[in-house]
């Protein structure tokens, strides 16, 4: 399919590209502390639409619950897996989740249980975008949450590897499903 094609499918047409009135669909991953299964998600989203030619059609970016890591770059853990997998995630820098986010993004996908409930609790009440787990997105596994691979070893990444490339091929699919407006 042909990038003007698949932005035709995901509601985007060469009048509405990102950079013409039209915002970029946001999509936010949160973890705890955006060192490990987050920013390989955001990395993993981000290869998949530049894969298929939308790469612009959307606002990425990653963030933790907490801030104790703010700034820092992921894990050398995580780096190096998905380095081994063909993705960069070394130039991106943690980051806490704040209220604008809310604005910003409309799709924000927690990792796991406890950081939805942190995102659930700071959600504004005209927040009309979709907040939920991002393994929900994807059909016929078992698993609802990303694991956190930190106190693991490598085989630990590689799954919370399997599991991104899973979610980020069933948002894509969601995404290009759906029209180019805020979740529902």
């Amino acid at each position: 399919m042909h990038a003007d094609d698949r932005r035709a499918a995901a509601g985007v047409s060469d009048v509405d590209a990102p950079g013409k009135d039209t915002p970029r669909v946001g999509v936010l991953f949160v973890c705890m502390g955006n060192i490990c299964r987050s920013p390989t998600a955001e990395g993993v989203f981000r290869a998949a639409a530049q894969r298929i030619g939308l790469i612009d059609c959307f606002d990425i970016d990653s963030a933790g619950t907490l801030g104790e890591h703010a700034g820092s770059p992921p894990d050398r853990r995580a780096i190096h897996a998905a380095r081994m997998r063909g993705y960069d995630i070394s130039a991106l820098r943690a980051r806490q989740v704040v209220h604008a986010d809310f604005a910003r993004f409309d799709w924000i996908l927690a990792m796991d249980r406890t950081n939805l409930r942190e995102l659930t609790a700071l959600r504004p009440s005209d927040f009309r975008g979709h907040l939920g787990l991002y393994l929900d997105l994807v059909s016929g596994i078992d698993a609802r949450e990303v694991p956190d691979p930190y106190f693991g070893g490598p085989q630990h990444y590689e799954l919370v590897l399997d599991l991104a490339e899973a979610a980020s091929d069933a948002l894509v699919a969601r995404l290009l499903g759906a029209p180019n407006s805020r979740a529902q």
